[in-house]
């Protein structure tokens, strides 16, 4: 039975000996022969470092997202997204329930970041990403929960929401990989970025797991926290930018995914999301076996009851309608999650 992320979040809250039952599992250090990941190459040639210093100097009119606030974070102003100078953290647990080529068999490496800078209004989880949940950290104290992540044997560190930490991440990447990090870094994003930022995660990470939410810019601005219009186009090109970086998901011969790009779409109710433009984008302007996984797990939550168009579960109908546009576009790698669930669906009917 798959494990969705707010299932995840409420079972990691109450998972205080989760660390000693997976060491005394024996899961060990992850299973890295033959894998070198893309920071320590750039480590080695002083480039990282160089990173981390062009990142950090971002803080200070911060522009780490579309939105560019301009506010001085290391003098403790803060943005739309309410981020403060420090890095903050909800939880870190190994994960089952994302994409199946990072779950492998020891769980992705879920490091949850505190705040967001989209804020959907039927965010899933909005205590951490609108409320703000979780604990400051210092950027050394996040690389030991890299590396703890790796002890015990996670086959990725997953950084979820992890645009408007990005220098932090860089500089805790970097301190890790001192101390012998050596497992691929997925970024898991909502899709609100700035292509020049991208960029400069070029020969960092490894696996990028960006979300394509919206199509049209109407819904980007009515179901985003003050609006974000600009959301189809800024995400589309930075997934463009993602894609020119790592390719296609290539997986090992364990079926772990190793780097690539995984793209996540949400079906939404009266196709709000805008499902049949998306298939048609990915089949236009990605190679033909993109990593696709169209999801079905859309449910009211937070202030999305107090919208017509999204206050309902998706129909069986839909879904399978959703799926039918992806194989009509040409979509030949869907998640083996989204096919499950479209024979699921189609069954119902």
């Amino acid at each position: 039975m798959s494990i969705d992320r707010r299932t995840f979040l409420k079972g990691a809250c109450l998972a205080g000996g989760a660390l000693v039952a997976y060491r005394t599992a024996g899961l060990g250090v992850a299973d890295i022969e033959g894998l070198e990941p893309s920071y320590v190459r750039l480590a080695e040639t002083g480039e990282l470092e160089d990173r981390v210093e062009r990142a950090y100097k971002k803080l200070e009119s911060c522009d780490l997202c579309p939105r560019k606030c301009g506010v001085n974070r290391r003098k403790g102003q803060k943005g739309f997204c309410r981020a403060p100078e420090d890095v903050m953290v909800y939880t870190h647990q190994p994960h089952f329930g994302e994409e199946k080529p990072l779950v492998g068999h020891n769980g992705s490496g879920t490091i949850f970041f505190s705040n967001c800078n989209l804020r959907c209004v039927f965010c899933q989880n909005y205590p951490i990403a609108h409320e703000g949940r979780g604990n400051k950290e210092s950027d050394e104290i996040l690389a030991n929960r890299m590396l703890d992540l790796q002890e015990r044997g996670c086959h990725n560190i997953n950084l979820v929401t992890p645009t408007h930490v990005m220098p932090h991440i860089l500089n805790a990447t970097r301190i890790a990989q001192d101390r012998g990090l050596y497992t691929p870094l997925c970024y898991n994003t909502g899709g609100y970025e700035r292509k020049e930022n991208i960029e400069l995660l070029e020969g960092i990470v490894d696996i990028y797991l960006p979300d394509l939410k919206f199509m049209h810019s109407e819904p980007a601005e009515k179901y985003a926290v003050r609006e974000a219009s600009d959301y189809p186009q800024r995400a589309r090109e930075a997934i463009l930018e993602m894609n020119r970086q790592v390719g296609v998901l290539e997986k090992d011969d364990r079926g772990i995914a190793k780097s690539g790009l995984i793209l996540r779409h949400l079906v939404m109710p009266n196709n709000v999301a805008g499902t049949d433009d998306f298939v048609e984008w990915v089949a236009r302007n990605l190679p033909e076996d993109t990593f696709v996984n169209i999801m079905s797990q859309y449910r009211v939550e937070h202030m999305a009851f107090e919208y017509d168009r999204i206050n309902r579960s998706i129909t069986s109908r839909e879904y399978v309608q959703a799926i039918q546009w992806a194989r009509e576009a040409g979509l030949e790698r869907l998640a083996p999650r989204s096919v499950s669930q479209f024979k699921l669906h189609k069954e119902r009917l």
